[in-house]
């Protein structure tokens, strides 16, 4: 039994020489509107790089591979953990009255606690360098008790916590730790 459908037949797409398709590609090159050549400048630089780039993450052992445990945390300064802090406080987003909330926003304590858990420094890193945030903010005049107070402030903005980590981590570096 013959089928009742008559085979789709499709006009060629390109003519033997082509001409045609030359000839619309053209005029339509023609047709868009042309712009300076002007360099690409991104205020934020060329690449898009993750908030630790300039640390070395984690890297697992070949013992650590075989006893399927976590890579053990790379060791870093109070000052780099005070900078991966305020690097991941940007990327992740900063919020106040809660460590972190449904769209991963996190406080000044969350994002030190996201440092630690991507395996960079030890609880104790991040202690001292909580301290370094308190001295700077009793040296700046600001009475709290802790820099979660400070976080959580009514008058304090995402650009106070990171100018107050950028201090925090330049006075580690003078200190050395």
């Amino acid at each position: 039994m013959k089928s009742p459908h008559k085979p789709l037949i499709l006009p060629p797409l390109l003519t033997v020489d082509s001409s045609d398709l030359v000839a619309e590609i053209e005029a339509y090159l023609a047709s868009v509107p042309t712009r300076p050549d002007l360099p690409y400048v991104c205020p934020l630089g060329s690449v898009r790089r993750p908030w630790y780039a300039e640390s070395r993450p984690p890297t697992a052992t070949l013992l650590d591979r075989l006893l399927r445990r976590p890579p053990a945390p790379t060791r870093i300064g109070i000052a780099e953990h005070l900078t991966l802090t305020s690097r991941y406080l940007a990327a992740a987003g900063w919020v106040q009255g809660t460590m972190w909330d449904a769209d991963g926003r996190v406080c000044l304590l969350g994002a030190q606690a996201a440092v630690l858990a991507h395996g960079f420094g030890s609880p104790t890193d991040a202690r001292r360098a909580r301290v370094q945030v308190m001295e700077v903010l009793h040296a700046s005049g600001h009475v709290v008790s802790s820099p979660d107070e400070y976080n959580d402030a009514p008058a304090t903005r995402q650009a106070d916590v990171h100018r107050l980590l950028d201090r925090a981590a330049a006075r580690a570096r003078t200190l050395g730790i």
